[in-house]
């Protein structure tokens, strides 16, 4: 009985004790830097319902062998259990000396499933009939001895920001299916989730701002002005007559006005909750890009662009994602 009354479940209590007297066994909890190595300290083995069948069957052939005296019999059953007992063997080799080296991840929005790969470097045997468990997601693979051991898993997601995946159960139960060798990973790996996108936004802003009308000064086919000669200018930009009037090497420079741009502001979603405001910004970047039109993320610690394109849409994703969180 806890002192606040409650009572503390079985399952905490006896994980209470097992982490106080057999760190060995919830030591896996803690993250890890990669690479992980699989070694034969942390490579758990336990029989399957089918083993466990298998063995009760062995236990009644034996029996019967001996009792009624029958050779035959006896050696059938010795044949099947140390079949059984080398597949353990086999399955312990398939996971030992695995290693993780390499994770990486897709950023989703969240509510959406995230994609995480999974890089696994191997010596130069064949593993087999591998299982990857994270989040509810369940994916076989087999690891050549020339490949990259590349594989991916799906896990759930439900708020913006860092996410970690949390611990990976790595499995084999090769070759019968008999018995279950296991361990769990847990890499120190956190990936980008964006902010959840409002499902029915309102349409874009206009463009209004007055500094997009502003002439930059890049390539285009509009002459802007003269200046001093660069030795890193092409020739073919030097104002020959000018510079002839001028006795020094002039450069013509032509400018190209900005087309208007999108403004999305975070004081335009004034009425809305504050992560409903950042939902809909959002859906607005979402939108903006889709239709190809540049814009400008306006925030109240910062303002990224103007700008298009999947990089410019990924630094304002990341900015909304990373915003605090509401106050409670």
């Amino acid at each position: 009985m806890a002192a606040s009354g409650t009572i503390v479940p079985l399952r905490s209590r006896l994980l209470a004790l097992a982490e106080k007297r057999l760190p060995a066994l919830t030591r896996l909890k803690q993250r890890e830097a990669l690479p992980i190595l699989l070694h034969r300290h942390r490579i758990y083995v336990l029989p399957t319902r089918y083993g466990l069948m298998f063995s009760a069957m062995l236990a009644v052939m034996l029996l019967g062998a001996l009792n009624y005296n029958n050779n035959p019999a006896l050696l059938l059953t010795c044949l099947l259990g140390a079949a059984a007992y080398q597949s353990v063997f086999q399955a312990f080799r398939t996971l030992n000396g695995l290693e993780l080296h390499a994770l990486r991840a897709e950023p989703c929005h969240a509510g959406d499933a995230l994609r995480v790969f999974l890089s696994f470097r191997v010596d130069t045997r064949a593993r087999r009939s591998l299982h990857a468990v994270a989040g509810g997601d369940e994916v076989l693979f087999d690891i050549e001895p020339t490949g990259d051991g590349l594989t991916s898993l799906s896990v759930a997601t439900t708020q913006r920001g860092w996410f970690a995946p949390g611990r990976i159960r790595l499995q084999c139960e090769y070759p019968f299916g008999l018995f279950r060798v296991w361990s769990w990973l847990n890499p120190e790996f956190a990936a980008l989730v964006y902010p959840r996108a409002e499902a029915q936004a309102a349409p874009l802003p206009q463009a209004h701002d007055a500094s997009s009308e502003l002439p930059v000064r890049r390539s285009g086919d509009e002459f802007g002005m003269l200046r001093d000669y660069h030795p890193s200018d092409p020739r073919r930009a030097i104002a020959w007559k000018a510079s002839a009037r001028h006795d020094a090497l002039l450069v013509k420079e032509f400018e190209q006005r900005r087309g208007r741009e999108v403004v999305l502001d975070w004081a335009a979603t004034a009425d809305l909750p504050y992560e409903a405001r950042i939902s809909r910004l959002t859906r607005w970047v979402c939108d903006a890009e889709s239709a190809r039109q540049p814009y400008l993320l306006r925030l109240p610690e910062e303002s990224i662009g103007p700008a298009q394109g999947p990089d410019h849409r990924h630094a304002c994703l990341r900015a909304l994602a990373l915003m605090p969180r509401a106050a409670p």
